[in-house]
């Protein structure tokens, strides 16, 4: 839980550094890289997945995940309130959501990020989240995709 917190902040972070780069006009779509499109859906307001522009997909996803850590049945604040029994099943949704951020941000606005001088911030945050999801098992590979060669190389033995 925590964990997923201190990621959601981070990402949140980063992608407000862009946020200039990530338009309307410059992301109609929310995707990474021209293979992955993401739709967006959160089983309750939005229940049918619309396609949007990946400033508005981004703030549907911050949102939702910000919805789901102020839910006190789903992130207990309180000492000895247990977590529920769909936790993990929560948990992998944000971190899956999570990484479609890391993977736009990569794809569609790297540029910016190395103008910022940022990549050494994103690629850290980035491969920290890479081995706490692997560690665990908590993001499909197939979902991983869009960013697998990157993946492989910040994790490989050699670096």
């Amino acid at each position: 839980a925590f964990t997923a917190v201190d990621f959601f902040n981070q990402i949140n972070m980063l992608y407000g550094t862009i946020t200039d780069f990530c338009t309307e006009e410059s992301c109609p779509v929310m995707s990474a890289g021209p293979k992955y499109e993401y739709y967006w859906a959160d089983g309750t307001n939005i229940k049918k997945p619309i396609k949007c522009s990946a400033p508005k997909y981004i703030d549907y996803l911050m949102t939702w995940v910000q919805d789901q850590l102020d839910d006190e049945t789903l992130f207990p604040s309180k000492i000895g309130v247990p977590f529920p029994k769909n936790f993990m099943s929560v948990a992998k949704t944000i971190l899956k959501r999570l990484f479609r951020v890391y993977a736009h941000i990569y794809h569609q606005h790297f540029d910016p990020v190395i103008q910022l001088q940022e990549e050494a911030h994103l690629n850290t945050s980035f491969k920290h989240f890479i081995f706490f999801v692997q560690e665990f098992n908590l993001i499909d590979r197939r979902e991983l995709a869009p960013l697998q060669e990157l993946i492989e190389k910040l994790t490989s033995k050699d670096r």
